[in-house]
């Protein structure tokens, strides 16, 4: 919990998003910082450090002025704190004061306050950065300037998590209203891999990145590492399955280290980094095409209807001179607005009996059918051979062409 000058909080102030029986995917609160005395906060700092000397004790911080920084700071060191974590982010609340993301999208007074942060403390400064900007790698940099020893990120995301449809208020509700708030958990977890490789590949960021957002199991911390990270933070995931997450976390992280014969996660920290790239650098000639096992396909359809709604028409069920979608034509469901059949449907045959197959010279290797499978390894994408050498956008514009 960050620590500050204590403030009110409300209830309710949790809300979460549920998908096909998977509880919290997403998590948003309206929660602020401490509402506990300081006092009471670095007593139980200070108990913990005494009874965990081996272990790091990171300090989150929240002020506004010079002076209370500069005392904040202090306090946190005579507690014990090894380090001081920042809060730059928070995008509900302390950023109607004039704190939080507040700070964090304004790379000016990001800089200012790390400096001043540094300048008061004998410990380690991590600056938490807000995923609330056009491009992260200008707070990035304000941090790196201001002095930081550390950039962690990403923090939460301004949003409303949904209405309750009954009350037709935003949830969660204080009554008969709400507000925007932090959204987290598993869900977050693309956007905050791609602000962390943002900065791990950028040339300027030469201070750790400790990686945060929907981190829940040892490979989504494998993936952060890979894409930069030094180190990982955990919360939401914490807070839905308890402590015991992290030693799970530890064990499958130690086994995929054994299985890629790495001895440490320094092996893997910024190894995927060299085939993040620009979109204008990748290959243009590079050509998948879909390939569906007959044996493992269970026939339920959802490629066939996937790829005719949504992508090229290029998987049939009834082999035929079909090139893309002709009106009405039938492969072998039906009209367009049918569906394939269940498994086993009334006085007819198994649906295995209608194995979608690909018309390879109009796929176009999108993956989206081997994404909506349900079948694990049904649908593979395999490469085409090409005699073709690699050629990106930017080399076609060399060239001048489009």
């Amino acid at each position: 919990k960050t620590l500050g000058e204590p403030i009110v909080n409300v209830d309710s102030r949790f809300g979460a998003v549920d998908y096909a029986g998977t509880k919290i995917i997403g998590f948003n609160n309206i929660e602020l910082i401490t509402d506990r005395p300081l006092n009471a906060n670095f007593k139980e700092i200070y108990e913990v450090k005494k009874q965990y000397p081996d272990n790091v004790v990171i300090v989150s911080l929240m002020v506004e002025s010079k002076e209370e920084w500069r005392e904040i700071i202090k306090r946190s060191e005579d507690a014990g704190a090894d380090g001081l974590e920042l809060n730059f982010g928070c995008p509900h609340g302390m950023c109607e004061r004039g704190m939080g993301s507040a700070v964090g999208e304004e790379p000016k007074v990001l800089q200012e306050i790390t400096s001043w942060a540094k300048e008061f403390s004998n410990i380690p400064v991590f600056v938490k950065l807000s995923p609330n900007v056009i491009d992260i790698r200008d707070p990035g940099i304000a941090a790196v300037k201001g002095g930081c020893d550390g950039i962690s990120l990403i923090n939460t995301i301004k949003s409303i998590i949904g209405v309750d449809l009954d009350t037709l208020v935003p949830k969660p509700s204080v009554g008969k209203e709400s507000t925007h708030g932090g959204y987290c958990g598993p869900a977050v977890k693309p956007i905050a891999l791609h602000m962390a490789a943002a900065l791990a590949k950028d040339p300027r960021i030469k201070v750790p990145i400790s990686a945060i957002g929907g981190i829940s199991t040892w490979q989504d911390a494998a993936e952060f590492l890979a894409l930069g990270a030094t180190t990982i933070q955990v919360c939401t995931a914490v807070m839905h399955y308890g402590y015991r997450i992290v030693d799970d976390m530890i064990d499958g992280l130690n086994n995929y280290l054994n299985e890629k014969g790495m001895s440490s996660t320094s092996d893997l920290i910024g190894k995927a980094i060299p085939g993040f790239v620009e979109w204008g650098e990748l290959d243009l000639n590079y050509d998948l095409i879909a390939k569906i096992d007959a044996d493992m396909c269970i026939g339920c359809g959802l490629c066939y209807v996937a790829c005719l709604d949504g992508a090229h028409q290029c998987i049939h069920t009834q082999k035929g001179p079909c090139h893309a979608w002709h009106g009405k034509a039938d492969h072998g469901f039906g009209p367009r607005t049918e569906v394939m059949p269940p498994v086993w449907h009334n006085g007819g045959d198994s649906a295995m009996n209608h194995v979608p197959f690909v018309d390879e010279e109009e796929c176009i290797g999108c993956n989206l059918c081997m994404l909506v499978c349900p079948v694990p390894d049904c649908i593979t994408m395999e490469e085409v051979s090409t005699t073709t050498g690699k050629e990106s956008w930017t080399d076609r514009v060399a060239k001048g062409q489009s």
